[in-house]
Formats: structure tokens, C-alpha cells, sequence
């Protein structure tokens, strides 16, 4: 694999670092500016929304730009809006910095793939963008607990002077290491993105993509404050909960996308969306006792994120029927669907922790999940009608 794609992988560590570690930080960020945790808590919805901004249309509008130069102004703006972070005196120029950050994050992944599968022969395109993508990953492995754990140790503004650091790092790999003569896909236009929104079988995806990250988020947003309010678990000790939880998303992330190779992408959903649904539902029982919450939040960690590409391979398979000639949007879309349910998500989790407290997120979750598996039985009786006739 060549050298500039570990560059791409740098920078999907970054960005998925300053994106996830925010859920870490509330509690701290929450006292230090003296704010609630719901508001705290928003600061995952606007980061979520600067993406599903940024996905479709700054995308659209970037389309003629040289690629490796788009790319180190990704990095530069990611770069600057952690440094904005780091800095922010208050929490409206912190809502500010995340906003900045969130829509480098949506053009990012959106071309990123493009740019993986372009520095490799054919036969290695889906191997890059697994590397790429594998940065995510890795932030949420190792990232998002030791970015906590410098936020409690030494204040969350260093958390995102840290990860500044590791985006200035990316953008040097990418000045260095990225090919000028990159090739440029055609532009795509809003129109094309728009033709894709009107067709009612892949809004059912993205609205099975929006619910499903939904309910998760719900809880996970507050997952810091409840474990140490109602599981009783130390400020130190969350970080390493958060590694655990990272590790179990690797894993899943893998059983996952091995279930819809071998199972097809409904089944593969309905498993996961079904346990994801039970286990916040028991969360509601187990999150006030130490270490039954622990059980419960490792094992969901495991479902959490192996939806993703059992719900990427179904949104790139019925593209290819409904809407053959825009797949590509069609599947960056999906990204700007899963950072709506992020943003709905912890929306809804700071409306409930408001009005009812911490310990009611993980039932309304459950519910939200509960939909999006509704959904996804239907979308799979919908298929059978097709699947028939193509056997006839």
C-alpha cells in the first residue's frame, strides 16, 4: 500500500478522535464552563449536523478542486477548528470550533474513499479504504480514552490542543506524501444529490441509518455522567471503560460486516438493530449497579457500530438499482444519515436528561432502535417482490 494512504489514515484517526472524544469530556466541559449536561451534550449534535452539512454540499461545491489540495485545506480547517477549541473562552466559541471541525469531517469522508481507491490498482480498492476507514477505528481504540483522560488530567482544552497536534501531523503527511496528479472524479451536482433524496426506497435507508446511530446516541452521548452518577465509577476509571468500549467496537465492526457477507444485509440488521434494542432496555436495569453497567456497555459495543457496513453495503446495492448512475452519492449520503441520528440522537438524550434525568436515556434509546429494526423488516418485504421476479 503506498505511503499517502497511511497519510488518508492519519487524518480518519484525527477526525475520529476530536468527534468521539467530546462524549468523554461533558462531564469536565459541563463543570468547567458551567453549563448543564444537555448543553454540553449539544456539542455532539452540532459537530453531527456541521457533517451531514458537510457531506453533501460542501462536496458538491469542492467538486473541481485538485484533490491533494482539497485535502490539506480539510486538514487546515480541522486543524484550526481544534485550535479555536483549545482556545475558547466560552461556550459559544466552543459550539463554533465544533461546527468548523464537523464540516471538515463530512467533505473529508466523502472524497477520502475516492482519493484511497485512486492511489491503488482495482484489485486493492476495497483493502485502502478498509485502511482509511481502520483510523476510525483506532481513535475510538485508543484515541477517544487517552484524549479523556488528558482532558481530566489536565483540562479538556488540551484534549483538542492534542488533537490539533495529530491534524497538523496529517496535514504534513498529506503536503508530503499525497500525489499531485490524483484523479478527478466528475463533479457532482446538488441536482444529482437531490434526484437520489426523492426516491422512496433508499429514504428508507437512510431513515433505518438516522434511528438506528439515533437510539445509540441517546445513551452513549451521557455515557460519562452515568457511569460515574449512577454506576459509581471514578472519572479515571471512565477512560478505561471507554478503551474497553473501543475495543468491543473493533470487534464488532469486523463480526459485523463478516454477518452481512455471510447472512445479506436485513438479516445482518435485523440481528444487530434486535440486540442492540435488548441490551439498552437492560441498561435501563443494570446502569446503577457498578459492575453490571460495565457488562452491559462492553456488550454493547460490540452492536453499536456493526451496523455500518451492513447498512453502507444495502444503501450501495439498491443505488445500484434505483439510482445507477450516482452510487457515490447515494453512499455519502448514508454518512450524512448517520451523523443526522448522532445529532438526533443526543438531542433527544439531552431533552430527557433535562426533564427526567440520566437514568431514562437508555429505555428511550431502546425504543428509537426498536423503530429503525421496524423499518428494516419492511425494507426486507419490500425486496422479496423483486427477489421473486428475478427467480421467475
Amino acid at each position: 500500500m503506498p505511503l499517502a494512504l497511511w497519510a488518508l489514515t492519519i487524518s480518519a484517526f484525527a477526525i475520529g478522535t476530536t468527534e468521539f472524544v467530546i462524549v468523554g469530556l461533558i462531564p469536565t466541559i459541563a463543570e468547567q464552563l458551567a453549563i448543564t449536561l444537555p448543553s454540553a451534550g449539544m456539542l455532539v449534535s452540532i459537530y453531527a449536523l456541521g457533517v451531514a452539512v458537510g457531506a453533501p454540499i460542501l462536496t458538491a461545491l469542492t467538486g473541481k478542486l485538485p484533490r491533494k489540495h482539497l485535502l490539506m485545506g480539510l486538514m487546515a480547517l480541522f486543524t484550526l477548528g481544534n485550535l479555536v477549541a483549545w482556545q475558547a473562552p466560552n461556550y459559544e466559541t466552543l459550539v463554533i470550533a465544533r461546527l468548523l471541525t464537523g464540516l471538515a469531517h463530512g467533505v473529508f469522508f466523502s472524497v477520502g474513499s475516492t482519493i484511497a481507491t485512486s492511489l491503488v490498482s482495482k484489485e486493492k480498492a476495497a483493502s485502502a479504504i478498509a485502511i482509511m476507514f481502520g483510523g476510525l477505528t483506532v481513535a475510538l481504540v485508543t484515541g477517544v480514552p487517552l484524549g479523556t483522560l488528558i482532558g481530566q488530567h489536565f483540562g479538556w482544552r488540551e484534549s483538542f490542543l492534542a488533537v490539533s497536534m495529530l491534524g497538523v501531523i496529517a496535514l504534513i503527511g498529506s503536503m508530503l506524501l499525497v500525489p499531485r496528479n490524483i484523479a478527478q472524479p466528475p463533479a457532482t451536482s446538488l441536482l444529482q444529490q437531490a434526484r437520489v433524496l426523492t426516491n422512496p426506497r433508499l429514504l428508507l435507508i437512510y431513515a433505518i441509518t438516522a434511528l438506528g446511530y439515533g437510539g445509540v446516541f441517546t445513551a452513549f452521548t451521557f455515557l460519562a455522567p452515568m457511569m460515574q452518577s449512577l454506576a459509581g465509577f471514578s472519572p479515571s476509571a471512565v477512560s478505561i471503560i471507554l478503551l474497553g468500549y473501543g475495543i468491543a467496537v473493533a470487534i464488532g465492526n469486523i463480526w459485523g460486516g463478516k454477518l452481512a457477507d455471510r447472512r445479506g444485509a436485513v438479516p445482518a440488521l435485523t440481528i444487530i438493530f434486535a440486540a442492540l434494542a435488548i441490551l439498552l432496555a437492560v441498561f435501563q436495569f443494570t446502569a446503577n449497579t457498578h459492575y453490571l453497567a460495565l457488562a452491559t456497555v462492553i456488550i454493547m459495543g460490540i452492536f453499536a457500530f456493526a451496523n455500518v457496513p451492513g447498512l453502507q453495503v444495502y444503501v450501495v446495492q439498491k443505488a445500484e438499482h434505483y439510482a445507477p448512475g450516482a452510487v457515490d452519492v447515494a453512499s455519502g449520503l448514508n454518512i450524512a444519515a448517520f451523523n443526522i441520528g448522532i445529532a438526533l440522537g443526543s438531542t433527544v438524550g439531552g431533552t430527557i436528561v433535562q426533564h427526567y434525568g440520566l437514568a431514562q436515556t437508555p429505555w428511550v434509546g431502546a425504543v428509537i432502535v426498536f423503530i429503525a429494526l421496524l423499518l428494516v423488516r419492511l425494507s426486507g418485504l419490500l425486496d422479496k417482490p423483486r427477489a421473486v421476479m428475478a427467480a421467475e
